[in-house]
């Protein structure tokens, strides 16, 4: 075995109390061995694999009669919560690397993205400089980097967020561990990149024997690419086992509620089944009341068509990005990450835009809100264009049409506590009287399944995904009109992603609201979209109705992006 894991438990310390994160965890990983490590945010999962990879934090502590016992390379089993601190570090991204799950946050913003992998040959290969440049752009190539030689000279600034994934892939690849813990690898990335690298892991760790330890928060995703799968719930493993058997004969109802939240592709529903549903025996796909009907879905269609005014309409929209400057910082040549895009969105509809990362999705939301200037091109709210605003008429504007970013983290400020993070649009724009905004503020984080006590507490406390949650609630804090949701719910697990989606559609219908819901989940964009528009290389190739085009897609670029749901 290259991985012992015996009675981990791991407990974070503070002033006012101490918390168990993992409780009791056994496992073992062979060579050349995929074992998934499944759960909810806060499950635990990460916390099980910066224990392996020694990152913890200054606050927790592992329990003394824990052990994690790994396989080096000198033929000899390392206790790894006993090793110094030098030796660990010589193990760290030599035998053993780790894929982290917020890139943004795991690239050092202030270092071209090529040199920081090229660093890591270096000092771990003994690599001159040209040499590890040379290695570095294989690596680029190899998982799927467009442009090798100019992403080696960028910012990870510069890069979208499926990009800054993929440059921490090929650092971690680049020694050839024999461990590789991969950590949400996938969440940033479209179908078909995701199909591209989870393909890659799999031919390196045949060509090099490597382990992989995958840690997701989506069961279905590790179906076809994992051996065993682990599944924790609360800190504790409450099923362990080899795949086919978990996925056709789950036995512990937690595990059920993993497989069975997720959107079902053969049939529409209004609301999707959560885990505590499902825990008591309840499906919400299989409740007739529930399931939408292709002639209800056309009604709907047909009523959104008549709709004579569009909320938001873009017309010709294109956003450039210099890609070259000159002495004056004058740009000379151009990126047209959107070139000429026509998109019309009615009161009430839901509209999905999907495509591969970089091809300007996510431009287009920023543009919308004003976050990047517009090279050409008209952007019309209730038929005005928002460049003719005035101060009044811009400020309704900003509170009106709200985005929900893709990458939580950075989005909020560390220094304030979420509470008033969400608190502080509520009070530049004067929605809720004063003494109401904090009853206001506990009810938002309720709705997105968090807690009254969390309102005093900061970023850094909480996951991935619960911040990800307290960005839609402060985006839901001003009863906006058009909310457009970037990626907003690919950082969450299948329990909470149900709960968002079903809340956004709560919304939908009770206060009519408006979406423009760009992700790469087609299964997500499907159950919750009126239209889709696919768009690729900065253009609109395909739009349709969700379930015509899912049917019968007519472009060759959207098959392939259905057909590595397939995966």
């Amino acid at each position: 075995m290259l991985l012992h894991v015996e009675n981990l438990s791991v407990t974070f310390h503070s002033e006012y109390e101490h918390v168990q994160s993992v409780r009791t965890v056994n496992f073992q990983l062979a060579h050349g061995e995929t074992l998934a490590i499944v759960g909810e945010s806060g499950s635990g999962k990460s916390v099980t694999a910066l224990s392996i990879m020694q990152l913890l934090s200054s606050n927790a502590r592992i329990d003394p009669q824990s052990k994690i016992s790994f396989f080096s390379k000198n033929n000899r089993y390392l206790e790894l919560t006993t090793l110094e601190k030098n030796n660990i570090e010589m193990i760290r991204g030599f035998e053993m690397a780790m894929i982290f799950q917020e890139p943004m946050t795991s690239l050092n913003p202030l270092m071209k993205c090529g040199e920081q992998v090229s660093e890591a040959l270096r000092l771990h290969l003994k690599m001159n400089k040209e040499a590890a440049r040379q290695k570095t752009l294989s690596l680029f190539e190899e998982v799927k980097i467009p442009n090798p030689e100019q992403t080696y000279s960028k910012y990870p600034h510069e890069l979208s967020g499926g990009q800054k994934q993929r440059i921490m892939i090929a650092m971690a690849i680049s020694c050839h561990p024999k461990l590789l813990i991969a950590d949400e690898p996938t969440t940033a990335l479209d179908v078909r990149v995701q199909k591209n690298i989870l393909t890659l892991l799999k031919e390196l760790q045949i060509k090099y024997k490597m382990s992989i330890l995958f840690i997701t928060h989506d069961l279905n995703l590790v179906r076809s690419f994992a051996d065993r799968a682990l599944v924790m719930f609360k800190g504790s493993c409450v099923e362990l086992g080899t795949i086919e058997p978990i996925f056709t004969n789950p036995q512990h109802p937690y595990t059920k509620s993993l497989i069975n939240c997720r959107p079902a592709s053969d049939v529409r529903v209004h609301y999707l089944s959560t885990v505590e549903e499902i825990g008591n025996g309840l499906n919400s796909t299989s409740n007739s009341d529930n399931v939408i009907s292709p002639n209800q879905f056309e009604k709907r269609i047909s009523n959104l068509e008549k709709e004579e005014r569009n909320i938001l309409e873009l017309k010709d929209l294109e956003v450039w990005y210099a890609t070259e400057r000159n002495f004056w910082g004058k740009g000379v040549h151009w990126h047209k990450a959107v070139n000429g895009v026509n998109m019309a969105i009615k009161q009430g509809e839901t509209m999905g835009l999907v495509g591969e990362s970089g091809c300007g999705k996510t431009t287009i939301g920023k543009a919308i809100v004003k976050l990047v200037e517009i090279a050409s091109g008209e952007i019309l709210y209730k038929g005005k264009n928002i460049a003719d605003f005035s101060k009044s008429e811009m400020q309704n504007y900003r509170k009106e049409v709200q985005i929900i970013f893709q990458d939580p983290y950075s989005s909020l400020n560390p220094r304030i506590a979420i509470g008033n993070a969400i608190k502080e649009p509520m009070d530049v724009h004067g929605i809720e009287n004063a003494p109401n905004r904090k009853a206001k503020v506990i009810s938002l984080l309720e709705k997105v399944g968090l807690d009254a006590d969390h309102y005093y507490r900061y970023p850094h406390e909480f996951s991935g995904g619960q911040r990800q949650r307290i960005s839609i609630a402060r985006a839901l804090a001003l009863n906006a009109q058009c909310i457009i949701c970037d990626e907003s719910v690919s950082a969450l697990d299948v329990s909470v992603q149900a709960q968002v989606l079903n809340l956004l559609v709560r919304l939908r219908e009770e206060f009519n609201f408006t979406y423009l819901f760009i992700s790469h989940d087609l299964n997500v964009i499907k159950h919750i979209s009126d239209h889709v528009a696919v768009m690729s290389k900065g253009k609109i190739v395909e739009r349709n109705n969700a379930e015509a085009l899912f049917a019968a897609p007519t472009e060759n670029y959207t098959r392939d992006l259905l057909d590595s749901l397939q995966f």
